[in-house]
This record gives structure tokens, C-alpha cells and sequence, in this order.
């Protein structure tokens, strides 16, 4: 009886137990589930971009911030592994932090919706991993955290994210983005350029007087000329992307380039100043060899499979190389520098 009465007690605890152990388990995994669930949903709405905005801003800032002798700023920072680390950890942040509300503020309207059903339905909007709705949320979340994080850094990129937030409304919500293509350009080369400047005053961690250098008589007007010459570039030559998303943009509404001039003309319109910028850039740092040759080399490439290969994976791929290219044409202070 005695035994019979211990096993019974012996098996309740360890039951008990078990369920314990079961119940604490349960208590670990839903939140981890939460934040891994949550982190891949704001991976998709950001991997389209990756490669247009996330990467290229944050080598910008990264390398522009080793290259201030080009640019005649002073900063005698001795150059660390740490530093480094430091740079490029604190420049994907502030790029990951302002870019995540405008990445979701251009895909949680209706027809935002409708045009990646088709162009991109892995998206969480269509796959209807999260609502429109939870979306919106989302999007106050990491709006409230950039401006803390302006707070916090002493206004380091705040400006830039200021006025993205209001080209972010502006070209989502305002149709900035729909009505005339000469505006929706406009729009991506600031948009482009507040990514850019800011990530290199995080970088730098110091506020530069972009394009008030001269007028304030300080010796960084060079910066100036610089970024005024990728806004060209960009304004030019930045419409490339509209040439994959011409089905969805025409359920969208949306005026682009292609959809306005037709498909062939807008080709050329890209073509065109591929070929000037190719030469332009590296010319302006003085860079001669290897480095103007590949410029020039890319651009080509560029141009060429712009007229030529006119499919939708041919014109990502295209875009693809319009990336690295930019990429490049970023780090050319740098190696001036470096010469």
C-alpha cells in the first residue's frame, strides 16, 4: 500500500512537472515567436530597397566619412578597426530606422496593395502576413523612433529625417509619386540625398552645414558640389527602376516615365546620361586609369542593356548594375583622396 501510495505521489510531480516545464517553454517561445515573426515582416518590407537604399546610404556615409581631407572638413579622428565598426554599425541603424515608415507607408494604401499583388506578392501586405491596418502601427512605431533618435544623438541626421517624413507623405500619400514624372524624380533625388548627407553626419558624428559652406564662409563647399552632382545623376538616370514596374504602375495609376513617353524614349532618356555621368564623376575627382575605366565601362554596360535587353528580370538585373555602379561613384572621394 505504502509503495502503491509513493509511486502515485512520485508520478503526480513529475506530471506537474512536465507541465511546468511545458507552461515555461510556452512562456519563452511566444515572444521569441513575436519578435522573429515581426523582425521577417520588416525584412520584406525593406528587401526591395536593400539594394536602392539601405546598402548604397550606408556605404556612402561609411566611406565619405574616411574621405573629409577631399571635401576640406576637419576631422583628425584617428582611424580605428573600432571606429570603423563604430561607424558602420551607428550609419545601418540610422538608415534601417528613418527608411522602415516610408518602406511601409508605400505599400500599405490600396493601390500600393493592388500593384504588388502583382510586381511583388511576397510582400506581407498581399500575402496578408500583417493588415494594412497593423501596418499603419508599424509605421507610427518607427516614425516615434527616428525622432528619438535624433533626440538622443544631439539632432545627428534629424534635418534629413524631417524632411523625409515630409517626402514621404508627399509622395505617398499626396501622389508625388502618380501625377507627373518630372516630380516623382524630383522627389527620389532628395529622398536619396537626406539618406545620403545624413548617413554621413551619423558617421561623422558632428552636424554639417550641407550646401551653406560658402555663404558661411566654411572650406566644405567641395561636399556641396559633390552631392549637387549625384543629384544629377540621380534625377537622370533614377526613372531606370520604372522600367520593371511598368504593369503594376499602370494598375497603380501611376504616370511614370515609361507609361508617359512609351517605353522606347524613356530607354534613352537613360541611356543617354549614363554615358555623361560615366565620364563626369571620375573626371571630377581628377581620377584617371582604372577607376575611370571601370566608370565608363559600367556606364556603357549600363546604357547598352538598357536599349537592348527589354524584359522585366533583364531591366531588374540592369538596375542591379545601376546599383553597383552608384555604389562606386560613392567611394570616388575616397580614393581621390587616397591618391
Amino acid at each position: 500500500m505504502w509503495n502503491q501510495m509513493t509511486y502515485d505521489s512520485i508520478a503526480t510531480h513529475v506530471l506537474r512537472l512536465k507541465d511546468y516545464r511545458a507552461s515555461l517553454w510556452q512562456t519563452v517561445l511566444r515572444p521569441l515567436h513575436f519578435i522573429i515573426y515581426h523582425a521577417y515582416t520588416l525584412f520584406l518590407f525593406t528587401y526591395s530597397d536593400f539594394k536602392t537604399i539601405v546598402i548604397p546610404s550606408t556605404i556612402f556615409g561609411l566611406f565619405n566619412s574616411l574621405a573629409t581631407t577631399a571635401y576640406g572638413l576637419d576631422d583628425d579622428t584617428p582611424i580605428t578597426f573600432f571606429l570603423l565598426l563604430k561607424r558602420m554599425l551607428s550609419t545601418l541603424l540610422w538608415v534601417m530606422l528613418v527608411f522602415i515608415p516610408f518602406a511601409i507607408n508605400n505599400q500599405r494604401t490600396p493601390s500600393a496593395i493592388a500593384e504588388d499583388a502583382i510586381n511583388k506578392p511576397w510582400r506581407p501586405i498581399p500575402q496578408k502576413r500583417i493588415s494594412a491596418t497593423e501596418a499603419l502601427c508599424f509605421m507610427c512605431f518607427f516614425a516615434f523612433l527616428v525622432q528619438i533618435h535624433g533626440r538622443i544623438h544631439n539632432g545627428l541626421g534629424y534635418r534629413q529625417s524631417s524632411l523625409l517624413l515630409v517626402l514621404n507623405i508627399w509622395y505617398n500619400n499626396l501622389g508625388g509619386a502618380d501625377k507627373n514624372p518630372v516630380i516623382r524624380n524630383g522627389i527620389n533625388t532628395l529622398g536619396y540625398l537626406c539618406f545620403l548627407s545624413g548617413a554621413l553626419e551619423v558617421a561623422l558624428e558632428k552636424r554639417i552645414p550641407f550646401f551653406l559652406h560658402i555663404f558661411l564662409g566654411h572650406t566644405g563647399y567641395r561636399l556641396d558640389q559633390w552631392l549637387l552632382i549625384i543629384a544629377g545623376v540621380l534625377f537622370s538616370t533614377v526613372h531606370l527602376q520604372d522600367l520593371y514596374d511598368q504593369e503594376g504602375d499602370a494598375v497603380r495609376g501611376r504616370r511614370t516615365l515609361p507609361l508617359v513617353i512609351g517605353d522606347g524614349p524613356a530607354r534613352w532618356t537613360v541611356a543617354i546620361p549614363m554615358l555623361f555621368w560615366g565620364v563626369a564623376c571620375p573626371s571630377f575627382w581628377g581620377l584617371r586609369g582604372g577607376l575611370f575605366s571601370l566608370s565608363l565601362g559600367l556606364a556603357c554596360l549600363i546604357a547598352w542593356r538598357v536599349l537592348t535587353v527589354r524584359h522585366e528580370e533583364g531591366d531588374r538585373a540592369t538596375f542591379f548594375l545601376w546599383n553597383c555602379w552608384i555604389s562606386m561613384i560613392y567611394i570616388m572621394p575616397l580614393i581621390a583622396e587616397w591618391r
